[in-house]
């Protein structure tokens, strides 16, 4: 049991680690706000991978999964999403001033929070993981459902630690970031990065 709990917990570190939509999304917070919006931001996202593995264990995210017409709508939904956050990046790079500091950026706790969970929520792919992927990695010393539980409230532990000491980097470096130039750029770079996974996302097939 401990050995496969150990290879989940490797798999699932992997995926953690590996830059997508919630990484993109933690930096635009991070750096247009500070520290505290940004692990706002990934606590949002660590109650949106609780969400799923609720979703998951009542068999809700597996009828997403094998609906055409359900998946394909909340990935068109996720896409749009995506796709705002970033043109809202590339229209914040475009402006004549300078964007706001981490001290004078406005605070928005909640708005923070709602980021965080609404991109991890229309996130299907999610859905399909926890319903495809997951179930293999379960431990064969646990029922279904209590390997299961295990192994999602594993993955939001190590989603919550790996983004708080992203943010935590990300927020020794604000004196880089606050620059007008490097803010700019960053700006650009986030929006393009967000468009391109909404992009993505709307053209994929499965």
């Amino acid at each position: 049991m401990w050995t496969q709990t150990a290879t989940a917990a490797g798999v699932l570190a992997l995926l953690t680690v590996v830059p997508g939509p919630d990484m993109a999304v933690v930096t635009k917070r991070a750096v247009a706000a500070g520290r505290a919006e940004g692990l706002r931001t990934a606590a949002g996202i660590t109650v949106g991978l609780l969400a799923w593995g609720v979703f998951t264990v009542v068999g809700l995210a597996a009828v997403l999964a094998a609906s055409a017409g359900a998946y394909l709508a909340v990935k068109l939904l996720g896409a749009g999403y995506l796709a705002f956050l970033g043109l809202q990046a590339l229209r914040q790079s475009r402006r004549g001033a300078p964007a706001p500091t981490a001290e004078a950026a406005p605070r928005n706790p909640r708005g923070a929070f709602v980021s965080g969970l609404v991109s991890n929520l229309l996130n299907p792919k999610i859905a399909v993981f926890y319903t495809g992927v997951l179930p293999t990695l379960a431990p064969d010393g646990l029922s279904a459902t209590a390997g299961m539980s295990l192994l999602v409230l594993l993955h939001a532990v190590l989603t919550l630690s790996w983004l708080g000491t992203y943010v935590y980097v990300v927020s020794r470096a604000r004196s880089v970031f606050e620059r007008p130039r490097v803010r700019r750029a960053l700006d650009r770079v986030t929006g393009v990065v967000l468009l391109g996974f909404g992009l993505r996302i709307a053209a994929e097939t499965g």
